[in-house]
């Protein structure tokens, strides 16, 4: 058993370090809630432009396809680029881990068993920890500061024009954003998302800032009704009148979609970010006390020790004077 000194020091330093983690769990609450706030606040638009757009590009004629660069797939993919973001800083439990594995296993899917990979995977991080993703063997092609909390979408617009102008010049040929929903301060869902091309046909759920039925624009009820066949989505979308025209409509409006989606996508990262953060400091602030409380048992066992022995010296001496 260690000496009384040895646990008193242990348990001086686990008290300065509970002060730490409380501290920083406070610091964590605060940042959160302004974090939620300002998800709340632009969630609804975030939905309702991405519902826009495709409503826009559906109603342009019977088909549902229009004539555009951001809404054209490229017949062969060769070069993705995934924007990543991640935290400035740890102490976040698995946040970082979770999203870049995430980002991770969607390049895996463009991997043929057993062969050489099909595209080339670049990264744009957001965020310092991203950086943990060049040990896995991928390219950076870019590297962005985050502010621990986003208060304008002008923070956000160097990084969609880059890569919407990448994309139009062929550099990519897909663009996805790889960020952390946030569902709530318990639950925070990794996601990675196809923003460019802007596919108006699929119902895949990471198209887009999901609502709360999963899907862009569509009720769960209409989306159980397509499988019976009962109903129709073309029935649900709106007609408009372009002025001047569709094509500079789309011009102005998917890149302001895009912009907005990163965006989003960053307020969600920002929010879970502080969310685990404040756990993990919760949990690390109950186990120092766990500790401390330990400790001092230790150490009352200890000084208990010690009194016991000198009691017994102190007799054993006492004895042997006696004897003689």
């Amino acid at each position: 058993m260690a000496g009384t000194k040895e646990i008193q020091h242990r348990i001086k330093s686990i008290r300065s370090t509970k002060k730490i983690t409380r501290a920083m769990e406070m610091v964590s609450a605060a940042k959160m809630k302004k974090a939620v706030d300002a998800v709340l606040r632009t969630r609804t638009y975030a939905n309702l432009s991405w519902e826009t757009v495709i409503n826009l590009a559906r109603s342009t004629n019977g088909e549902g396809k229009i004539s555009h660069p951001l809404l054209m797939p490229r017949k062969k993919v060769k070069n993705v680029v995934i924007v990543l973001i991640t935290s400035n800083r740890g102490l976040c439990g698995g946040f970082n881990s979770n999203i870049i594995s995430k980002a991770v296993r969607s390049i895996e899917k463009y991997h043929r068993s057993g062969k050489k990979a099909e595209i080339e995977a670049n990264f744009v991080l957001i965020g310092k920890k991203g950086a943990a993703i060049r040990r896995q063997g991928h390219k950076i092609a870019a590297d962005f500061p985050k502010l621990d909390l986003a208060t304008e979408v002008n923070e956000i617009t160097p990084i969609a024009k880059m890569v919407i102008e990448d994309y139009l010049k062929g550099v990519y040929d897909k663009v996805m954003v790889a960020y952390t929903d946030f569902a709530s301060a318990s639950r925070q869902i990794p996601r990675v998302k196809q923003l460019l091309p802007v596919e108006i046909d699929t119902e895949d759920e990471f198209l887009g800032i999901v609502g709360k039925d999963g899907r862009i624009g569509v009720s769960k009820e209409l989306m159980e009704n397509k499988k019976k066949k009962h109903l129709s989505y073309d029935k649900f979308f709106y007609e408009y009148i372009f002025e001047p025209s569709p094509r500079e409509v789309l011009d102005e409006m998917v890149p302001r979609l895009i912009e907005i989606q990163l965006y989003q996508a960053l307020l969600e990262s920002n929010a879970s970010e502080h969310s685990v953060r404040m756990a993990a400091m919760h949990q690390a602030t109950e186990a120092a006390g766990e500790m401390i409380d330990e400790l001092n048992l230790f150490y009352n066992k200890a000084r208990q020790a010690v009194i016991t022995k000198e009691i017994a010296e102190i007799s054993a001496g006492a004895n042997a004077l006696s004897g003689n």
